[in-house]
């Protein structure tokens, strides 16, 4: 089960965090992966990880904000099967306190970075008979978070295009789903509590791990694991569907 053999992906902000678990873990089970990424530098580990399981992966340098770059990057990689769209930017403030350049780029990288992957992939997409397509959105997208207006919008207008990509393709074979995690335990989140809260970092760690009914934060592998059943064949019924990953955060908080 769960087998990518003969499978090529594409993974971009495969270096680290999330991305980095998926791009393990899709190349274990298979996959020709090719990660997208703004620095080789960044994706240095991950290929590391990748080869001393036995699997093959190579890196593209691309900002994903650039459609030219994009596009030269997917024309390097050729014939394609699997789209992961994970690379995102994070931005805390609100409505009145995000500046606008702030708040362009993060539009920038987490919606139109989308954007030019989908529309460079699809063709390919098209020619390979099919395919699958994920989407990185959040919890989010779904309810209301504090001081988080720039990424929730961005990240609204991700779950916004999986629904409308799994509409115009469905009869095409290319499926669409998008993920919503809630806090997931990355390197973001460690940077985050080091520069915030360096004198009682584990103190607000074990706040914000608590913030999910569940008591902790989740794994990247955790979320790599759905991942990976959304782009086998054993999820061939399932498109058009965002999947809130969250330990009870959406559904038992109230």
């Amino acid at each position: 089960m769960f087998s990518l053999q003969n499978k090529k992906a594409v993974v971009t902000g495969g270096g680290s965090g999330i991305g980095q678990a998926i791009s393990v873990l899709l190349a274990k089970q298979g996959a020709d992966l090719h990660i997208f990424e703004i620095s080789e530098e960044n994706a240095a580990q991950t290929v590391q990880q990748i080869h001393n399981n036995g699997g093959t992966a190579q890196v593209h340098v691309c900002d994903v904000s650039d459609q030219k770059a994009v596009l030269a990057a997917f024309e390097a990689v050729g014939s394609l099967h699997i789209l992961v769209n994970n690379a995102g930017i994070a931005h805390i403030g609100k409505a009145d306190t995000t500046e606008e350049d702030d708040f362009d780029r993060v539009m920038r990288v987490n919606v139109k970075g989308v954007y030019n992957a989908l529309y460079a992939a699809i063709p390919k997409l098209r020619l390979a008979g099919g395919g699958v397509i994920i989407n990185m959105a959040s919890i989010a997208a779904l309810v209301g978070l504090p001081d988080r207006f720039a990424y929730s919008t961005a990240k609204g207008a991700v779950k916004a295009m999986t629904m409308s990509v799994a509409k115009d393709y469905i009869t095409e074979g290319i499926r669409c789903n998008s993920i919503s995690p809630a806090r997931v335990h990355t390197p973001f989140v460690d940077g985050f509590l080091k520069n915030n809260y360096p004198d009682n970092i584990d103190e607000m760690f074990d706040k914000l791990s608590k913030t999910q009914p569940i008591g902790r934060m989740a794994k990247p592998e955790e979320v790599a694991a759905l991942a990976l059943y959304l782009c086998s064949d054993e999820a061939s019924f399932i498109t058009g569907v965002d999947y809130p990953i969250d330990g009870g955060f959406t559904t038992l908080n109230n």
